[in-house]
């Protein structure tokens, strides 16, 4: 999470350019009809909310005006789905701005960042194993869960530190050439959360997850019977 103070303001403006219209559009698209009739779904919402809350609320806060944590996007978005995924990433972000633990202003372009990039990572990598078919779950977990979120984390830290040396107001440390050592220290972790959380889910709970086909991965046979036998 990146605070207003070491972002130019027209980043700041371009963040809300960006994230702006796309929370527009996942508030138009979001099922609010089943919402408000499937208690199920109310309290799934709700404690997603504030599972993500509480997981950006432990962080790491440097003097330099950047903060560390875990995302966990993806685990939310293959839950809610990819609209109510964007409106509980912003619940999430105003709760943090009313514990003055983010500014207002940094609200776009660390929503574009922390919520939307790994929305369409991880929607982007749901519609390439759903186009796949696969019949084992492993392929879902692993595509949709491990990957997706290391993919995220990744792409997230790129551009994070593109925009920051691109703004030029942030003091990039001398040890830049080690950065890419220390990514491994922040994707896997990331990978890992939200990969043994979709792996609890499909096994316990897979009517949660909005992404899951349960007919496919769960009542169809992993290979077709061969004949004769």
């Amino acid at each position: 999470m990146i605070s207003a103070q070491v972002l130019a303001p027209e980043t700041l403006t371009v963040g809300w350019l960006i994230y702006a219209p796309v929370l527009a559009w996942a508030v138009l698209r979001a099922p609010w009809v089943e919402l408000f009739t499937d208690r199920r779904r109310q309290h799934l919402l709700f404690g997603t909310v504030f599972t993500l809350f509480v997981l950006w609320l432990v962080r790491r806060d440097f003097d330099t005006g950047v903060s560390y944590h875990f995302i966990g996007m993806t685990a939310v978005t293959l839950l809610l789905d990819w609209p109510l995924a964007i409106v509980g990433g912003l619940v999430a972000q105003l709760g943090l701005v009313a514990l003055g633990r983010q500014d207002l202003a940094a609200v776009g372009i660390n929503g574009a960042l922390l919520v939307l990039l790994p929305v369409l990572v991880t929607e982007c990598c749901a519609i390439l194993v759903e186009r796949a078919q696969p019949r084992n779950p492993f392929v879902y977990i692993f595509c949709s869960g491990f990957f997706a979120a290391a993919l995220s984390a990744l792409l997230c830290l790129l551009l994070a530190l593109g925009l920051l040396w691109f703004d030029g107001r942030f003091a990039m440390p001398e040890w830049l050439e080690d950065f890419v050592g220390y990514l491994w220290l922040i994707i896997f972790p990331e990978a890992f959360i939200n990969g043994m959380v979709v792996s609890a889910l499909v096994v316990f709970y897979p009517e949660w997850l909005e992404t899951f086909n349960r007919t496919r991965y769960l009542s169809a046979p992993w290979k077709d019977d061969e004949p004769g036998r």
